[in-house]
């Protein structure tokens, strides 16, 4: 079963959160604070990561930057009340998967979560492609 690690210090966010990925066939870990997600991260890494920004302790940017240096594969999707587009692309080059704005629909979060997890769940293909005699490498889009 896919789990789900929600960190968010809103209580009723997440309850309600809870709920609707429960009801969606998703196991759910809620976190309230940044020490404690990483703590649940460690412990047992989730298949998605639902990132309020606003954190105690630890501060969502900081969580998803130390997550991002120990994994590169969980797909993490913010969940944050900052709609300013310097801090969105900001989060992106940390390494964040995607970036939803409350007040949001729960059913494009998980559609969000979805695609993020489908992403992360593509096979590493080889970034060096060879036809005959030619080599390319394509993450620097060169031949050899």
């Amino acid at each position: 079963m896919d789990r789900v690690l929600i960190v968010d210090d809103d209580k009723a966010l997440q309850k309600a959160l809870k709920r609707f990925f429960e009801s969606e066939g998703y196991a759910v870990d809620i976190r309230a604070d940044g020490k404690t997600a990483l703590e649940a991260f460690h412990t047992a890494t989730p298949t998605a990561i639902v990132l309020d920004l606003g954190l105690p302790v630890i501060s969502g940017q900081d969580v998803c930057r130390e997550i991002r240096r120990q994994s590169v594969t969980v797909p993490i999707v913010i969940l944050s009340g900052l709609s300013d587009v310097g801090h969105k692309v900001r989060l992106l080059e940390l390494g964040a998967n995607d970036y939803v704005t409350k007040p949001f629909s729960p059913r494009e979060l998980l559609a969000r979560v979805r695609a993020a997890v489908r992403y992360a769940a593509k096979p590493n293909l080889d970034p060096i492609a060879t036809f005959g005699s030619v080599c390319v490498d394509l993450r620097k889009w060169r031949s050899r």
